[in-house]
């Protein structure tokens, strides 16, 4: 559905008590109209149960239920939206002979993004730190990638939250992934656990996906990792926060399966809707996506991998005026619903 073109100011409100009157920071002009509204958006792949990508939906095909209630679909879009990826890439001794094909795959992967997309850059071994923030320099990440030595332990507690973090703090405008890069053989605990883990990177509107790739550990790191408690639930984290992990077995393959992977985030849907909730209740809410009757049963007729709750939270920030459809400037904050207030002129 095409909407015209009109200018639309925001005016994002961090919440100390609930309020249901909007928030005034500037004159508007004459007949403008204001609504204070609650706006959840999220993505979602859809697949077979064969495991194809079903990619020809239309926003009718979808039902989603806010806390078991029914909610009507006023936004729907597929790949549209400027894509903000976070690369968390294990630096662990074990990782130390695939760096080079690493910085290789990422060079021809991260060219087939569009040139909107950014893409950041995380490390971890035993503590992790942001390496490159958020750029549309592609090249740039690859480059970095290939500059690394190995070595240490293995913290991906710690990769996957920081990243989680960064992402929700920056706030950046569009969708929002995490790749975790890692042979998966998790050494520290860090300071965060599998919960704390999935409540951040849903807060972050973000969904993980996970790079498996194979790694040199011998078999008393194998030994040690099972014995070490507190370790992220990984599987765990990519399906609450809907995304998958592709398993890379030999390197060879590393190419494409990264290239799978970026199409994949690709191919998602991205739905939204209007919500009741409000800030004072401060509890995650339960989302559940399916397809209209007529595909058949969620499950056994077809998978779909989103989200499964989100958490309302309220941000103060300034207001933003800009030129489009109302959509594409709230989709930023999938799954966070907002208080906001918009001025359309037409």
């Amino acid at each position: 559905m095409q909407h015209p073109s009109r200018r639309i100011a925001f005016l994002f409100v961090l919440l100390a008590l609930p309020t249901r009157n909007p928030i005034h920071a500037q004159d508007h002009a004459p007949g403008a109209i204001r609504v204070n509204v609650n706006l959840v958006a999220l993505d979602a792949t859809v697949k077979s149960k064969d495991g194809h990508i079903m990619g020809d939906l239309k926003k009718e095909d979808f039902e989603v239920r806010e806390d078991g209630v029914a909610k009507k679909i006023e936004l729907f879009s597929r790949d549209e939206l400027p894509l903000h990826v976070a690369l968390v890439l294990d630096l662990s001794d074990s990782i130390e002979p695939f760096l080079g094909p690493l910085r290789d795959a990422a060079a021809t992967t991260l060219a087939a993004l569009k040139p909107e997309d950014e893409v950041a850059l995380f490390t971890f071994s035993t503590e992790a730190e942001l390496s490159v923030p958020l750029t549309k320099d592609k090249n740039k990440i690859a480059d970095q990638i290939g500059s690394f030595k190995a070595g240490g332990a293995t913290n991906i507690n710690d990769g996957i939250f920081v990243a989680s973090e960064y992402l929700l703090q920056n706030a950046p405008k569009g969708r929002r992934v995490i790749i975790l890069i890692s042979d998966d053989v998790g050494t520290d605990a860090g300071g965060q656990g599998t919960r704390d883990i999935v409540t951040e990177t849903i807060a972050a509107d973000a969904a993980v996906y996970n790079l498996k790739i194979p790694g040199y550990n011998p078999p008393a790191t194998l030994l040690y990792s099972s014995m070490t408690p507190g370790l992220v639930n990984i599987r765990k984290v990519t399906e609450e926060t809907g995304g998958e992990i592709f398993d890379v077995h030999e390197v060879a393959n590393l190419d494409a399966v990264f290239q799978a992977l970026i199409q994949r985030i690709k191919t998602r849907y991205t739905l939204g809707y209007y919500t009741s909730a409000n800030g004072a209740e401060g509890k995650p809410h339960k989302l559940d996506i399916r397809l209209a009757p007529s595909f058949g049963k969620k499950g056994r007729d077809y998978a779909i991998l989103a989200k499964n709750s989100y958490y309302f939270r309220c941000y103060y920030g300034s207001v933003i005026s800009f030129d489009g459809p109302p959509f594409f400037r709230l989709e930023k904050h999938a799954k966070l619903s907002l208080s906001v207030e918009s001025s359309l002129v037409p």
